[in-house]
């Protein structure tokens, strides 16, 4: 049983984002993009702090080595960043536009005349700041998203073994992180062009079903070796935190008027709310 909810999870969060991001990045619904980084920040850290951390403490596992695997994992999260930003510096070529300047082109006008379209503009630089070069080859982003998408899989599997809400909760969080994610590479794959973008959908949907792929090989080898169990919760928490607090939390660091500072508040909060009801609607922990 605990292997078919791993791959409806799953697919839910690898699969479900893309459409969702599709819908945000082509349909009525653009305008609204900001409000999406402010739940996914909400979702992401209520995951961690209010589910993951405390569960692996619970666990019995010692306390210092719990704590030095979220300390590392920070660690590696902000290298890995620093890694990316590097390679795709020196990946670009300064005659290409990048893909903030090709947004700028499309949505001329200052920035406080269109606070949505400030939004959605900063939506595609979410988790890497998507310095992609726009004639960046398709098959780079994908197979960065490939990588990217099966290691969600395996985060997903672990809490998933700890416990069925925890697992649901790590796959909202998934799915609410990864759209402003998808939303960029959609941007970047079909670069404008109408008739590109169920190319581009249909290549970024098979990235994300990837993420299925590591939900499966992270049953296999977590149900082996359950000992693993409360580290990789904590390595899937440091990926949770670092996600929201440096990439989409500094997104939302604008000067805004005081209603839309509130709602930036209030979808932070509804992302929290989301993590708690799944966690308290679900069953009881239940530890694979």
């Amino acid at each position: 049983m605990n292997l078919i909810v791993i791959v409806i999870g799953t697919l839910m969060a690898g699969v479900g984002s893309v459409w969702l991001a599709a819908v945000l990045s082509f349909g009525v619904l653009a305008r609204y993009t900001q409000h999406m980084l402010s739940l996914a920040a909400g979702a992401l850290l209520a995951t961690a702090f209010l589910n993951l951390v405390p569960e692996a403490f619970a666990s019995g596992a010692p306390t210092h080595l719990l704590s030095g695997t979220l300390l590392a994992g920070l660690v590696f999260f902000f290298l890995l960043s620093k890694a990316e930003l590097w390679h795709h510096g020196h990946e670009h070529h300064p005659e290409l536009p990048t893909l903030d300047e090709a947004l700028s082109s499309r949505h001329p006008g200052p920035a406080h005349r269109h606070p949505e379209r400030t939004g959605h503009a900063h939506a595609h630089r979410h988790a890497h700041d998507h310095a992609h070069p726009a004639r960046a080859g398709a098959w780079t982003i994908l197979t960065g998203d490939g990588v990217h998408c099966f290691g969600d899989g395996v985060l997903i599997a672990s809490a998933f073994l700890a416990g069925a809400p925890l697992g649901w909760a790590a796959t909202l969080a998934v799915l609410v992180h990864e759209v402003p994610h998808h939303m960029g590479d959609l941007a970047v794959l079909h670069q404008g062009r109408r008739d590109a973008r169920r190319t581009a959908l249909l290549k970024v949907s098979l990235a994300g079903a990837v993420t299925a792929l590591g939900g499966l090989v992270g049953y296999a080898l977590v149900a082996q070796l359950a000992g693993l169990l409360p580290y990789l919760l904590m390595l899937a928490s440091s990926s949770f935190i670092y996600v929201a607090l440096a990439d989409l939390i500094p997104q939302l660091q604008q000067r805004l008027d005081a209603r839309q500072t509130l709602a930036q508040v209030a979808w932070l909060l509804v992302g929290v709310a989301l993590v708690v009801l799944v966690v308290e609607l679900g069953p009881a922990h239940g530890h694979g």
